[in-house]
């Protein structure tokens, strides 16, 4: 069998597979169904400074080759995370978890990043900077070099393990933000969190989603995906995870070769959540099938 084992930012993971944020709740809950520590490692939902209740529903709207999601960051807040969804995870998964992060502010990011960097059981802070600054005047973190930046640099002050940044690809030019956010001293990128997209339903006329617009996920937006991964691995030196609509081994593959270090796998888990678990057993043969020994010496290797 092919070595499947990569390495992201200094922390060796057994296969490059991990669940994306937001679809594989805080781990446990997935444990009822198989040996989560099959995985990588997964990353858990975004957690945020205070409690969020999220957006008003209907929040999910079925689309081809796809679905839309406006759920609106519903978490308990980093206080009850810490105190309740890690121990509940503690003794079903072995490994480091990615924690995810969002804010509303540069000072909230760091706030819960730094709460989070203390625990034992978090090997990486996968901040996300595709939240709206509301002291921006709304606009995303991730839309502006700048901000991606400073959201980086004020993490970087109160952490010691590896942040890794993940960038919304509703931008003009993505390449110019992974670069911003290596040069404040990022550890890793990871991308694309989702398109912007809705639906209308013709016997309303109204929108599906109460929000309105949502982020479009699941295959259809892989070639996009695909894509940015490529330009971005171009462009840094820094690992970057990839991610958005891949659902097989092959896509995993291409993702690797495309230059990320890892691959990680979301609305799949939705719609099947044996998703990962299946993938990551599907590995070696795809391996054998196109002759790869070693799963570290594709990445990269489309370039």
């Amino acid at each position: 069998m092919g070595a499947l084992s990569v390495n992201l930012c200094g922390i060796e993971l057994d296969n490059p597979v991990i669940p994306a944020s937001g679809t594989f709740g805080y781990g446990y809950e997935f444990a009822e169904l198989y040996d989560i520590n099959i995985l990588g490692t997964f990353s858990f939902k975004g957690t945020t400074k205070q409690p969020r209740f999220g957006n008003p529903t209907p929040r999910i709207a079925e689309c081809t080759a796809g679905m839309i999601n406006a759920v609106g960051l519903q978490n308990p807040g980093v206080d009850k995370v810490i105190s309740e969804e890690l121990p509940k995870l503690k003794p079903c998964f072995h490994k480091p978890v990615m924690a995810n992060v969002s804010g509303f502010s540069v000072s909230d990011y760091a706030y819960t990043c730094e709460k989070l960097d203390k625990e034992e059981q978090v090997g990486w802070l996968e901040v996300n900077v595709s939240c709206p600054n509301v002291h921006g005047g709304g606009m995303s973190f991730g839309t502006c070099p700048e901000a991606a930046a400073e959201v980086t640099a004020a993490v970087k002050k109160v952490t010691k393990k590896p942040v890794i940044v993940k960038l919304s690809p509703n931008v003009t030019d993505i390449v110019s933000i992974a670069k911003a956010c290596e040069d404040a001293g990022a550890d890793g990128i990871s991308l694309i969190n989702t398109l912007l997209g809705m639906r209308i339903d013709l016997r309303t006329r109204k929108p599906v989603i109460a929000n309105k617009t949502g982020g479009f996920s699941g295959p259809a937006i892989f070639p996009v995906a695909l894509r940015m991964v490529y330009q971005v691995a171009c462009a840094v030196s820094i690992p970057v995870v990839g991610m958005g609509g891949v659902s097989s081994a092959e896509d995993v593959m291409e993702m690797m070769l495309a230059g990320a270090t890892a691959v990680e796998v979301g609305a799949a888990n939705l719609v099947n959540p044996y998703a990962c678990r299946d993938i990551i057993r599907d590995l070696p043969r795809v391996m054998e099938m196109y002759n790869i020994q070693n799963l570290k010496d594709i990445i990269g290797g489309a370039h």
